[in-house]
């Protein structure tokens, strides 16, 4: 990094949980996330750093805005030089941070906002009380996208009705549980004990939604309270869509954080970040239990910030479901037993849609500075496994400065498989899993090789 150029900093974080009893008077998403970003001004005792933004980057939700960032920047006085938006995945909140900093450290913006929102817990009281929720328009269309849009099913998994991230996640578990010569009670046992110490962490966490602490074996045994979703995913290590949370971050120049007043105390650094994909079709991967971008992207990301993963004080793993964290934890060669999240992750901190990893950062951000010399890993996921984004935070200064690379030539040099939509012969069972309906076995998912020779897939 040349030393001209502009240092990145994080310097203020927002996050809003709204519990209305009466829907109807519920804030929606598009006032939640300019709450989000006031508080993230007034973190950065520098709340006027919001009118000067000039990019705002809002993060796609299940809501019908146009550019709602052009409705934000008018709520807070602001005239950014551009809006910017996302397609759909749980990697794109950690993608819009790198590429603000980017675009700070290349001069071209200086303060640039980042928020988030959904309100799933009220959409759903309306839909049962057949109330409507009120939203505002936000008409027009964001100037950039992070990223195009792409198909994340493929026609094979389609034909077979596999269009259910339980049961595509269930069936990735099915394979880490063969890879590891696991019996099924062993590897539900596990499982239970991996999200009981999520649940852990989110009753520590004052953003979290669930704080009520569950125990491993409440949260793997199937309740008319906790039925089973997807074998052997019960409720509560499914992603919890069910919440009304926003986010928001003001990120700037360390030369414009410090002439806006804002302390040092404050300021968090990105050392270094990392991007890279998965073929987007499960079915073309040519394991299950493994992740070749989750491999390089994210040792790569830890070579640039010059640290092991040894050395990383504080990690947050996307936490969609179980097999993703596992994933994600042996391919960053993070040993058993220690802490991966510092929300809860989707079940018990929240799954807000795409914005999980905004506030994922927001509590990153929380836990660095009162831990001050530490450095924490975020991991963003999006997709089947698919869409990954790395980085790593500190409340010191990188020595070699904020350091960005895409790893995706790397990836795409791995074989992928061939997928068929029908077939009529032998095949080898590779993986599975039993959906379920109001508590009940409802349908069989099974991935099949058929050929060793051929390395095809089929899924009847």
């Amino acid at each position: 990094m040349s030393a001209t150029q502009p240092v990145p900093v994080l310097v203020g974080v927002g996050q809003l949980l709204q519990r209305a009893d009466d829907p109807s008077e519920a804030a929606e998403p598009l006032a939640m996330m300019v709450a989000a970003l006031e508080q993230a001004g007034q973190d950065a005792a520098a709340p006027k750093l919001l009118q000067r933004a000039t990019s705002i980057y809002v993060i796609r939700g299940m809501w019908r805005y146009g550019d709602p960032g052009r409705a934000i920047a008018r709520q807070l006085g602001a005239t950014p030089g551009e809006t910017v938006t996302t397609p759909y995945g749980g990697n794109f909140a950690q993608a819009c941070v790198i590429d603000a900093a980017r675009e700070i450290q290349a001069g071209r913006r200086d303060v640039v906002l980042v928020t988030g929102a959904e309100n799933g817990r009220s959409q759903g009281q309306a839909q049962r009380l057949g109330v409507a929720l009120r939203e505002s328009d936000a008409p027009g269309s964001p100037d950039r996208k992070v990223a195009p849009d792409k198909a994340i099913f493929h026609e094979a998994e389609l034909a077979r009705g596999m269009n259910s991230a339980s049961d595509i996640f269930a069936i990735i578990e099915s394979a880490i549980r063969f890879a590891k010569g696991e019996t099924l009670e062993a590897n539900a046992r596990r499982v239970a004990e991996l999200w009981a110490g999520f649940n852990a962490v989110a009753c520590s966490n004052p953003h979290a939604w669930i704080r009520q602490p569950w125990t491993a074996e409440q949260i793997g045994q199937a309740s008319p309270d906790n039925p089973m979703i997807s074998y052997p995913y019960t409720r509560l290590m499914n992603a919890n869509p069910r919440v009304d949370m926003a986010a928001g971050v003001v990120l700037c120049s360390l030369e414009t954080a410090r002439s806006a007043g804002v302390p040092e105390e404050k300021l968090v650094f990105l050392h270094a970040a990392t991007e890279a994909n998965d073929s987007n079709f499960l079915s073309t991967r040519h394991e299950f239990h493994r992740s070749p971008a989750m491999r390089i992207a994210g040792g790569r990301a830890l070579e640039l910030a010059g640290k092991a993963i040894g050395a990383i004080d504080h990690v947050d793993l996307y936490s969609c479901f179980p097999s993703a964290v596992q994933i994600a934890a042996t391919e960053l060669g993070i040993p058993e037993g220690r802490p991966l999240t510092v929300t809860g992750g989707l079940t018990f901190g929240g799954g807000p849609m795409n914005s999980y990893t905004l506030h994922a950062i927001a509590r990153m951000a929380e836990v660095v500075r009162a831990d001050r010399g530490s450095t924490g890993l975020v991991s963003g996921n999006g997709g089947w496994l698919a869409k990954h984004a790395f980085a790593i935070y500190s409340a010191a200064p990188a020595e070699r400065g904020f350091r960005y690379e895409n790893l995706q030539a790397q990836v795409d040099a791995f074989p992928l498989r061939e997928a068929r939509v029908d077939w009529d012969g032998p095949v080898t069972l590779e993986a599975y899993t039993v959906a379920h309906r109001s508590g009940q076995p409802h349908i069989a998912h099974v991935a099949c090789l058929l050929s060793t020779e051929t390395d095809s897939y089929g899924m009847p």
